[in-house]
Formats: C-alpha cells, structure tokens, sequence
C-alpha cells in the first residue's frame, strides 16, 4: 500500500472532508499519519480548521502560517516534504484542484512518483455535471502537474439533504468517467447515517462540514 495518499479535487468536492475521515480512520488502525493541508484556494473550509481535533487524535497536521496562503506563488509548509519521506508516517495530502493546486501538486512530484492520487468528484457541483466535463479536469490537472490521477472517489451529495439518488447518480457518471479514462473507481463515499451499497467499495465518512458555508 502506498504511503502517501493525494486527494484533489474542484471547490466543493468533499476532498478535505474525506482527507480528514482518511487521516482519522488509518490512525484510529494504529498507523502513524501526518495530514496536509496545501489547498490553497478554499477560503472556507480547510484542514487546519481542525487542527485542534485532529492533534488530539495523535494526528500531525501540516499547514503554511495563514498570512503566506495568500501569496501570489503557493508557499508548501517545509515539513511536508520530510513527512512525505518518512517511511513511518502515513501522508494525506489535501489538494485544490485549480491552476495554484496543479502548482503545488507540481512541485511535489519528485516525492510521489508512488503516491496513491484520488481525484474526487461531487456531480453536483458545478462544472462536474456530466463525466466529459469531470475528464476535461482531470486531463489538465494530469497536464500541468505532470503526474497521474490513479483513482477516482464519488463523492456526490447534497450535504445533510444527500439521497441513495443523488449517490447512486454519481456512481454512474463516475464509473463513465472510469470507462472513458481507464482509470478504477476506488470508492463511494457514504455519509452518516445514509445507508447505500453500490457497486464500488463504500468509504464511510462522518461529516466535519456542518455549519460551514462550503458545500462539501
């Protein structure tokens, strides 16, 4: 199993949700894990916000000061290239899916020739209504950072007002996506307390979103 694990995505694709409930879940197995937050687009929702939970769970979390967020050029925290060499730390990387996200993810390329890079998807987001447009992303993404989406994530939800509708709809654009892209489906992602068993494997998340102003 890879050591280090990317999640990407467009703005309100759940990727920080679902990099928070990985961090939590392969800690909670007993595995080491450090967390990345190095989206630097999301202005509301973002891994640091939970800086606080995550270190009381034994949980590393890697974030730029907030004053160099906001430069021109994106600043990456030093410490996240040590982590992602660290053969005893599990690494997840929380990524924005724009041109500064395909920046950082760029520049870190050297260190994840065998990362474990997700591209989530929530079909309904804007812009990610249909999987021609979801291949386009991942094309210029895979273009501009030189590295290689290995899977892809449903993610699709309407926050607290989420169907077995609205993911099972997901699941079938994704898995067109899959077909047009050779590219596996690694999982459906289930909120509590929806139940749904698809035809891919079921991540179970419990969501931090709430009260956020980001759909997740």
């Amino acid at each position: 199993m890879a050591k280090n694990k990317v999640f990407l995505g467009l703005y309100g694709s759940g990727k920080t949700e679902i990099s928070i409930n990985f961090a939590m879940k392969n800690r909670g197995d007993g595995t080491q894990v450090a967390i990345a937050d190095v989206d630097v687009t999301a202005s509301y929702f973002r891994v640091r916000e939970f800086k606080h939970m995550l270190e009381q769970n034994g949980i590393r979390v890697l974030a730029p000061a907030e004053a160099f967020m906001k430069a021109d050029l994106p600043l990456i925290d030093a410490s996240v290239i040590g982590y992602l060499q660290n053969p005893d730390y599990l690494v997840v990387l929380d990524v924005g899916g724009d041109e500064k996200g395909s920046i950082v993810l760029g520049s870190l390329k050297e260190y994840l020739s065998d990362a474990d890079v997700y591209f989530v998807v929530n079909v309904r987001r804007p812009f990610c209504e249909t999987a021609e447009k979801i291949c386009g992303h991942i094309e210029r993404i895979q273009r501009a950072a030189s590295i290689k989406v290995k899977y892809l994530v449903n993610n699709s939800n309407l926050a607290s007002q989420t169907t077995v509708d609205v993911v099972k709809e997901g699941e079938e654009i994704v898995k067109e996506v899959s077909k047009m892209m050779s590219i596996p489906v690694a999982f459906n992602v289930v909120a509590e307390p929806l139940e749904y068993k698809g035809e891919f494997e079921t991540f179970r998340i419990k969501r931090y979103l709430i009260g956020k102003e980001e759909p997740s």
